[in-house]
Order: structure tokens, then C-alpha cells, then sequence
């Protein structure tokens, strides 16, 4: 019987049966992993199978391709955080984007560690200022990764390497100043600080960029059935602008 023991960050779970659960979990070196957790709807499992938790984590399976055994052990909990609203929204909607997005067994280490850190951030920075700007940019990251990244090295119409200041949404190409004048309002505004790492945004900024990165996910991961998943996308947006506000 394989056993596989790995770190993982709990993204989501399905009610199996009348006392067990489906874990999915994201792992540094494997990718999204699904298994089975015996008394997971228990009192005593529920706090730990808490979505956005790190834990150390057992799968167990006979082979490949059936659906193993899991046990896991609470290494960082962020259940806290789950009475403030704005932060409850984050964790909710960065795990949700995860489990939903992300095929079955493919390792993502980079993206892994990313959002590791911006789950960090969300519950350990002083304010959401301290982390927005990186949830911006773990999107952006999650494109890429996924095959839909957005080509931002030059203007799709003239080739220019300067003045990027928008973005096609049909290609998902950037278009300069000059290059988009007269099309403006068909273009998606690009904020400077997607393209220059040091750049320490304004809000109106941040929401510019959860504006662009925000189409493109619905647009290639939520435009079926699983557009219940990304309305905790909006409410977390929802809940950022009451707070600048």
C-alpha cells in the first residue's frame, strides 16, 4: 500500500458518506491530492480540515488510480482569522481558486510557496494593505502557470517595449498609449505595478489589477457551473472596497 507523507495546505472538502469526508489539498511537490479522511465531519476534525490550514499529511492507496486513505496532523491553523470578515474572505477565495482550478497531481512549487505567503500575509499583516497587492500578483501567477498567462513584453499592434498601459481582452496581449488611443474603453486598463515589482501601488491600482486579473479567470476557469465558486471572489472584492471606503 503506497504511502505518501507531505506538508499540504487544505483547500476544500466534500461530505462522503455520514461521517467522512474528500479532502483536497495542495501539496509542494505533487500538486492538488484528494483523499478520503475516516470521522472527518467529527467534532475534533473539523477545526483541522479547515480550508487555508497547513497540516502534515498521510495519503494512503492500493494503486494509482483509486482514491486513498488520508490522515493528517494540524501543523498551522488559521481558523483565528475566520471571525474578521475581510481575511475570512481572503483564505476562503485563494483556497477555493486552488481546488478549483488546478488539475489533479500536477506539481506547482512555485505557486505552492506563493500562496503559503500570501496566506501568511493575509492573517499576519496589520491590514489588508499588506497583502492585497500579493493577491494580485498570486493571480496573475496562477494564470501563467495554468497556460493563460498574460503577454505583457511588448504591444500586440506596434511592438513597442514602452508605454504599456493596456490589455486586450481578446488576446490577452499588452497595448501601448499610443497604439490603444481611440480603443480605450474595449481595453482593460494595465497598472504599472504588475509591470514593475518595486512599484508600491494605490488602491485605485490594486483594483485596477484585481479588475484585469479578475476577467481572465472568470473568463477561462468560471463561465460554467462553477461560477458559485468565484461570486467568493466578488464578495472578498466587496469587502476590500468597504474597507477602503
Amino acid at each position: 500500500m503506497p504511502i505518501l507523507r507531505t506538508e499540504a495546505i487544505i483547500c476544500s472538502q466534500l461530505h462522503h458518506g455520514e461521517h467522512g469526508v474528500i479532502a483536497r489539498l495542495f501539496t509542494p511537490e505533487h500538486g492538488l491530492m484528494s483523499g478520503y479522511v475516516r470521522g472527518g465531519r467529527s467534532r475534533k476534525m473539523r477545526p483541522i480540515l479547515i480550508a487555508s490550514n497547513k497540516v502534515m499529511a498521510e495519503f494512503r492507496s492500493r494503486n494509482e488510480d483509486q482514491l486513498g486513505g488520508l490522515t493528517v496532523e494540524l501543523l498551522e491553523s488559521r481558523g483565528p482569522w475566520l471571525g474578521e470578515p475581510l481575511a475570512l474572505a481572503a483564505l476562503e477565495w485563494v483556497s477555493a481558486l486552488i481546488s478549483s482550478c488546478l488539475p489533479q497531481d500536477n506539481a506547482y512549487p512555485q505557486l505552492y510557496s506563493a500562496m503559503e505567503a500570501l496566506l501568511s500575509a493575509i492573517c499576519g499583516a496589520p491590514s489588508a494593505r499588506g497583502w492585497a497587492q500579493a493577491l494580485v500578483q498570486f493571480e496573475m501567477l496562477t494564470l501563467s502557470e495554468l497556460g493563460f498567462g498574460l503577454d505583457l513584453e511588448k504591444c500586440a499592434v506596434s511592438g513597442e517595449m514602452e508605454n504599456l498601459c493596456y490589455v486586450s481582452p481578446k488576446s490577452a496581449c499588452a497595448v501601448s498609449h499610443d497604439a490603444a488611443i481611440g480603443y480605450e474603453a474595449k481595453l482593460l486598463p494595465l497598472p504599472q505595478f504588475i509591470m514593475e515589482k518595486n512599484n508600491t501601488p494605490s488602491w485605485d491600482e490594486i483594483f485596477m489589477g484585481l479588475e484585469l486579473t479578475g476577467y481572465f479567470l472568470e473568463r477561462n476557469f468560471f463561465n460554467d457551473k462553477r461560477n458559485v465558486i468565484y461570486s467568493s471572489r466578488n464578495i472578498l472584492v466587496d469587502r476590500l472596497k468597504r474597507v477602503v471606503a
